[in-house]
């Protein structure tokens, strides 16, 4: 089968499935593995799939968002693990940001030190930080449905009473030149501004995010450290040579 042949295939089957093995791809295209292993790496090159442990995926749409409810349940072990080195990075005494996310939420039954303050735009986080006993900030502003994130003039003006120690940022797109992105513009300035105010900043983010780009820009790709799970090793070189990145194996 010819090169070109073989790309739209792979392309059409994404459509159907929206994630694809490479040994399923190895098997309908009767190609070797190194084969589809190039035709993966140039197809991502051209922004038309992104890779994923094992195989490839679908692109998302630069708006496309799903609910707390989609996110909460999605990769869970992954964001697990992630989650508990987040916590582990975390000390007594320290005051942090905590971003609204699926896996931020995670992280709050990690988190073990009682002397410690938490700043945050997550509604959904407030429960669980308050049975743990945590001194606990919400900033104000709007209350964005779906996300359960507050946004807008309110949370920038908020933001800026308070200095962090670290903060934790979640996202939607990982791309080794557009940077952090994420789908709302209103969402990213807050992102931005906690970012700016931390004196280290951690992305948290599964291996689903990368190769995406989203809408709104947050902040340039070595500006954060990323702690995420199982990569490609062509992806996780990739991207160590932009930033310093953590790979969490359970």
């Amino acid at each position: 089968m010819l090169t070109p042949e073989r790309h739209r295939l792979i392309l059409q089957i994404l459509k159907e499935k929206d994630t694809v093995k490479i040994h399923e791809l190895v098997e309908v295209t009767k190609s070797s593995e190194s084969t589809i292993r190039r035709d993966l790496t140039q197809l991502e090159e051209e922004n038309q799939l992104k890779r994923v442990h094992g195989g490839a995926s679908h692109l998302q749409g630069k708006l496309s968002e799903p609910s707390m409810m989609e996110k909460s349940t999605k990769n869970l072990h992954a964001k697990q693990l992630i989650a508990r080195y987040a916590a582990s990075l975390v000390d007594a005494g320290d005051c942090i940001y905590l971003d609204a996310g699926s896996t931020t939420t995670e992280m709050i039954k990690f988190l073990n030190h009682s002397n410690l303050v938490v700043v945050t735009n997550g509604l959904m986080h407030i429960g669980a930080l308050l049975e743990k006993g945590i001194s606990t900030f919400i900033i104000g502003g709007q209350a964005k449905p779906g996300t359960n994130a507050v946004i807008g003039r309110g949370a920038l003006v908020s933001l800026e009473q308070y200095r962090f120690d670290k903060c934790f940022l979640g996202v939607n797109g990982i791309h080794h030149e557009a940077g952090y992105t994420t789908p709302d513009q209103e969402e990213a300035m807050v992102k931005v501004k906690a970012a700016a105010l931390s004196n280290r900043k951690y992305v948290l983010a599964d291996e689903s995010k990368f190769g995406e780009i989203s809408f709104a820009k947050m902040i340039d790709l070595q500006k954060a450290v990323i702690i995420t799970n199982n990569l490609e090793q062509e992806t996780l070189q990739q991207y160590q040579n932009k930033t310093t990145i953590k790979v969490v194996n359970g």
